[in-house]
């Protein structure tokens, strides 16, 4: 029997980056004494979510993976504690800018950078400011227990995503998030519709998703937690609320989310033929 422990963390962020990484440190390691050997932190964790607004002076937290604060102490707890830490930063690579995930091994090294591929653009979360669709294309990282897909963020709102990383050869799914209220609208909850959209990635292609969310109220803006893992079903097996800190832990047995997945006979079944319409411009 093939199985994987996997973690998701939920906390909130403040402006001190290093209070930020030693927190998510805090529960990084946490999470691998309940045996999780891939542990998710949330989005860009190195501090408050700063795309609230359009500011200029912001660029200046953007850092390359080589010298990131949050990449180089997540390697260095990675290689201590032996597991694979996906790791959301803000990355400057020379004049260009991306919302990007670090896939660090057990061994501290940095396997592969993904940049978001996806970028929102709306009240609250203008990210197009700030960020440069990613050039990566999606990514699975092979060098893991069993193979990983990671999309950051807007990228779970995406089937074709998931899709795509399934297709790669991913056994697994992780969503890093930042996500709350909307500003331009106080009664629009989407955290229900945030959960259905990747229990909906889980259940048509038969895969285990992770998400992790942060919390805590920055600037006025709130934001909503609800990380969860959810299993090939689609049933949840672990959930927080919005209020909630703390890791998320469970052990996944992926033999058993196979003989799922060939037996509903999605992949099976596929019309690749018929799907010319999905690449065309509209």
């Amino acid at each position: 029997m093939t199985t994987i422990t996997v973690a998701a963390l939920q906390l909130g962020f403040g402006a001190d980056i290093h209070e930020n990484i030693a927190n998510v440190a805090a529960l990084v390691r946490e999470a691998a004494g309940k045996g999780a050997q891939v542990v998710l932190p949330p989005e860009l964790f190195e501090g408050p979510y700063f795309c609230r607004v359009e500011d200029e002076g912001l660029f200046a937290r953007a850092m390359s993976v080589d010298t990131h604060p949050a990449v180089l102490a997540m390697r260095a707890l990675a290689d201590e504690l032996n597991i694979h830490i996906p790791t959301s930063f803000f990355e400057a690579d020379g004049p260009h800018h991306y919302n990007s995930l670090a896939m660090i091994g057990p061994d501290g090294a940095v396997q592969g950078v993904y940049r978001k591929s996806h970028i929102p653009d709306g009240p609250g979360y203008e990210e197009k400011f700030y960020f440069r669709p990613g050039n990566t294309g999606f990514k699975v990282w092979k060098d893991a227990p069993v193979p990983l897909g990671v999309g950051v963020c807007w990228d779970q709102w995406y089937p074709e995503t998931a899709r795509a990383m399934m297709l790669m050869g991913a056994e697994i799914l992780f969503y890093p998030t930042a996500i709350g209220n909307e500003p331009h609208d106080p009664s629009l909850d989407t955290s229900r519709l945030w959960r259905r959209a990747m229990i909906g990635h889980a259940v048509s292609n038969v895969v285990p998703v992770i998400a992790a969310n942060r919390i805590g109220t920055e600037d006025g803006q709130t934001f909503y937690g609800h990380s969860f893992i959810a299993d090939e079903r689609g049933d949840l097996i672990a959930e927080f609320g919005v209020q909630e800190t703390g890791v998320l832990v469970a052990t996944l047995d992926i033999d058993r989310v196979k003989r799922h997945r060939a037996a509903f006979g999605f992949f099976r079944d596929r019309r690749p033929e018929l799907y010319g319409r999905l690449v065309q411009d509209i």
